[in-house]
């Protein structure tokens, strides 16, 4: 986990989530909120899947089950985490006040794996492109610049 920059998360059933995070402690801890990413379908006391990708390929190393927990801002484990993800964090809007707007505008959630590794997926694990009635017909048009035949 500390050798990756991202992971995707998602809650059972739901769209998965691109997600920076830091891990501190045997847990993964994401900011979500107002100006920060999107993580709409997590919520404290649920549970989350993981999937943690290559940083070099992308393809996916190992997914885990995680039980999502909300850690309020000002405590002890706040004052841990916070200041080594804002030092992380490259580029804030806010600059040195980006805690204190975490602090009143999103939430900093702790996901602590449970243990269970997820199935890898059989073939790629794309989705399924929709179904439509587009098709290809003819020859492709003019387009200047295009080499002549030769015949």
């Amino acid at each position: 986990m500390r050798k990756t920059g991202i992971v995707w998360v998602a809650a059972p059933g739901e769209r998965a989530w691109p997600a920076w995070f830091h891990w501190h402690d045997g847990a993964a801890y994401l900011v979500t909120g107002d100006g920060e990413q999107p993580l709409p379908a997590l919520t404290a006391g649920g549970t989350a899947e993981v999937v943690v990708p290559s940083k070099d390929t992308g393809a996916r190393l190992i997914g885990w089950l995680a039980t999502v927990a909300e850690v309020p801002p000002g405590g002890e484990l706040w004052q841990q985490v916070v200041p080594a993800m804002h030092a992380k964090r490259l580029n804030p809007l806010d600059g040195d006040l980006q805690p204190q707007r975490w602090a009143r505008e999103c939430v900093l959630l702790r996901l602590e794996p449970t243990g269970e590794v997820l199935d890898q997926p059989r073939g790629s694990g794309a989705a399924a492109p929709p179904p439509t009635p587009a098709t290809t017909s003819g020859p492709l048009p003019y387009v200047l610049g295009r080499r002549r035949k030769r015949g």
